[in-house]
């Protein structure tokens, strides 16, 4: 394995495991043995993003899960995993997921898409479709993979539109406002885990390629092929996996508006 890589998965696994402490650039850039200026371009290639923003979505993950499964008030959570100010938390924990802290906390008590607002309203004006196989590997079954275009490579926050298929299948995502995207996807098991809907982690991942909609370009075709998600990989941090009902059928496809990908340097 390439030594590069080695010494960017223990810079993770250091974030992974100290993420409540104040961790500087340069104490990650020490457990990677490299300087900072090196470890912050050697990063940024194998992840698509800086170190900054990886830790901040560990911290976000983490505040997901501390919100669902025990009965800490927000207060407490924001300073559990590494914040001192709970406005900075909230701000961030709500452009990262897609929710307040406080909402994502009482929506999943309901699980279901149509609590959390995602009502199948199409934005005003032209909209396009974006349309094609979503594909996990062929060993495995009983899955569920959520489609959705979004502003950033990173999955997180409020798609602009998505689309839900069990399984291998077709996926088409409309009301897709005209602009550039990125097209990402993530699929979770729903057979053989725990029940709570909440409780199943994304396993496979689709590349984020970016496509353009527009009124010239017509429907936009794009397969996509999964793959195991890895330590490189940000956490997922949008609502919608976790918030889901399992019973919920794919032909009731949701369309998402608004919501803009935190922004963490």
């Amino acid at each position: 394995m390439d030594l590069r890589q080695l010494a960017i998965e223990q810079a993770i696994a250091t974030m992974w495991n100290r993420y409540p402490e104040p961790l500087s650039l340069d104490e990650i850039a020490d457990s990677a043995i490299m300087s900072k200026f090196h470890f912050s371009r050697v990063f940024r290639t194998m992840t698509g993003t800086s170190p900054g923003r990886f830790l901040s979505a560990i911290r976000v993950f983490k505040a997901k899960h501390l919100l669902l499964q025990t009965r800490m008030s927000v207060t407490e959570i924001a300073y559990q995993v590494g914040y001192n100010s709970l406005g900075t938390f909230t701000s961030r924990f709500s452009g990262s997921v897609g929710a307040s802290p406080g909402r994502y906390r009482a929506k999943s008590q309901a699980g279901g898409h149509q609590v959390f607002d995602m009502v199948p309203v199409l934005p005003q004006g032209w909209t396009g479709e974006v349309t094609g196989a979503a594909v996990v590997p062929e060993n495995e079954c009983d899955t569920r993979t959520y489609v959705g275009l979004f502003p950033s490579p990173a999955i997180e926050g409020t798609p602009v539109a998505c689309d839900i298929v069990d399984g291998s299948g077709t996926y088409t995502v409309r009301g897709v406002p005209a602009g550039s995207w990125y097209v990402r996807a993530a699929t979770v098991r729903t057979g053989r885990v725990d029940p709570r809907p909440w409780a199943r982690q994304p396993r496979f991942l689709g590349p984020g390629e970016k496509v353009t909609v527009g009124p010239d370009e017509g429907t936009v075709k794009l397969d996509i092929l999964l793959r195991a998600a890895t330590i490189l990989d940000l956490p997922i941090l949008m609502a919608l996996p976790e918030l889901d009902n399992a019973g919920t059928s794919p032909a009731g496809a949701l369309v998402a508006v608004g919501g803009q990908a935190d922004a963490v340097s």
